[in-house]
């Protein structure tokens, strides 16, 4: 008796070692969560994440974007899409750009390229790498 009491407590501490944080099981459901990168300050801001993170990335486009010029020192505006990952390491990383100018396409992928390093997003507990594409009309 006192074996199988053994057993079935080596069983169960053991199954409780290998539960996943962030999934949970409910018949034949089963639901991963999913946690998406958090910027640095965000952690115990009262707004939403995605609401602190938008707010964010705005301050830092506001802070950093310089308005490239042309030849004759005229402002180039225009608009580019940007497509970039946050890896599991919490860093910006396959910064891509799709725009019309050449320019606006730089300047905007030198500004994703500064974003702090940040809490990686994760699902199921674990950090995973997560797709950003954004439009930026400069």
């Amino acid at each position: 008796m006192k074996k199988l009491i053994l057993v079935v407590a080596v069983f169960f501490v053991t199954g409780l070692g290998f539960a996943q944080e962030g999934v949970k099981v409910s018949g034949n459901t089963i639901t991963v969560k999913e946690i998406a990168p958090v910027w640095p300050g965000c952690e115990k801001s009262n707004a939403a994440s995605e609401d602190c993170f938008n707010k964010m990335v705005a301050q830092h486009i506001k802070e950093n974007y310089k308005f490239p010029r042309d030849k004759d020192g005229k402002f180039i505006r225009g608009k580019t899409t940007i497509s970039f990952f946050i890896d599991e390491n919490g860093e910006v990383c396959k910064v891509t750009a799709e725009g019309s100018k050449k320019e606006i396409n730089q300047e905007a992928m030198r500004i994703v390229k500064l974003f702090p390093k940040m809490t990686p997003g994760k699902s199921g507990g674990k950090p995973i790498s997560v797709k950003y594409k954004m439009p930026f009309t400069f």
